[in-house]
């Protein structure tokens, strides 16, 4: 077992931890510069979120992590 297992965060706590407006953050994964989420189950997605964290610390970046 990992000693820092990756979680998953609903949208408003990526909105939170972001600052981004919801329009925003789906403009930014339809263009690939933030972070795609991932379904999980038939109503409910959520994002990893040491992707989040990766993009916090380099929202210019080009290059996102899978």
């Amino acid at each position: 077992m990992s000693a820092n297992p990756d979680r998953f965060l609903r949208l408003n706590a990526v909105l939170a931890q972001t600052g981004l407006r919801r329009s925003t953050l789906y403009r930014k994964m339809a263009n690939g510069t933030f972070p795609t989420n991932v379904q999980l189950s038939t109503r409910c997605v959520g994002w990893r979120a040491s992707a989040v964290d990766e993009w916090m610390r380099n929202p210019t970046s080009d290059h996102l992590a899978e």
